[in-house]
């Protein structure tokens, strides 16, 4: 019997996934600067470790699911559960999904809304 569950699957501990993030923020933030831009134009733009976590955790979701990706309600449903599944990642699910961080460039909602997606 298959199961069609689109809630993320626990793959690992918070401290790893922070450590992951952690090392690929520095990786974009190295890129960044070997690339000539001032840090005082993009750090801000970046997303925090635990944002980062919680982004990397919907695409792997996205990823289960065939690569199709999500309506709005499966993304808010996708992100409700990480904070379940995850709860010191909350914070971060909640600012994600809020319209307070909308100026940052990274955010796909945002992206899509300034280029008529």
């Amino acid at each position: 019997m298959a199961s069609h569950d689109h809630s993320p699957r626990r793959r690992a501990s918070l401290e790893l996934l922070r450590a992951e993030a952690a090392d690929e923020l520095s990786v974009l933030v190295h890129e960044r600067l070997m690339g000539g831009e001032d840090p005082w134009d993009f750090m801000e733009d970046l997303p925090t470790v635990d944002e980062l976590v919680v982004l990397i955790l919907r695409a792997e979701n996205i990823t289960e699911n065939g690569g199709v990706r999500p309506t709005r309600a499966r993304h808010y449903r996708v992100l409700r559960q990480i904070a379940i599944d995850y709860p010191p990642l909350t914070r971060a699910v909640w600012r994600l999904l809020g319209e307070d961080e909308s100026h940052r460039r990274w955010d796909a909602s945002v992206n899509a809304s300034t280029q008529g997606i």
